[in-house]
């Protein structure tokens, strides 16, 4: 079995292509009139084109639209009345989770994060996480400053 880092690469890889291959199919074409990559759009953060009109921003905003929205039909999937004796779909549930990976992951690209890049600051924020809840985390407690060192 590969280990976790070479699964996180490969799952990169794949959404990178899945993600061409749509802009692709939908014509979606970039400023200069080319079906649109996911290079072009890491060529305008390279560049720094980061403001409101920027690839960059438009694409960040649209693949957090899909997340969210995603996020919504795990919401949806999920009981609330406690007196029901319907059951949870959790195999439904799953796959909605998954979709969920497809987002974050079409995020990380986006923003420039590599597999390495996520997995170097997912483990440091873990990091974080573990020492704000040893430090008794509450929003009295929260400060922001403790994120500025997850480089």
């Amino acid at each position: 079995m590969p280990d976790s880092e070479d699964m996180l690469r490969e799952i990169f890889q794949r959404q990178s292509q899945l993600n061409d291959e749509i802009f692709k199919k939908q014509d979606l074409r970039d400023r200069d009139g080319k079906v649109l990559t996911m290079a072009a759009i890491r060529e305008g953060l390279e560049r720094e084109e980061l403001g409101p009109n920027g690839l960059v921003n438009q694409w960040l905003r649209n693949y957090l639209t899909a997340l969210k929205a995603e996020a919504d039909e795990v919401e949806q999937d999920l009981l609330w009345k406690w007196w029901s004796k319907d059951r949870i779909d959790l195999q439904n549930i799953r796959v909605e989770i998954v979709d969920l990976m497809h987002f974050l992951t079409s995020l990380a690209l986006v923003s420039g994060l590599s597999p390495e890049d996520f997995h170097r600051l997912y483990t440091k924020k873990h990091e974080v996480n573990r020492n704000r809840q040893e430090q008794g985390y509450s929003k009295d407690t929260k400060n922001e400053a403790d994120n500025k060192s997850v480089r």
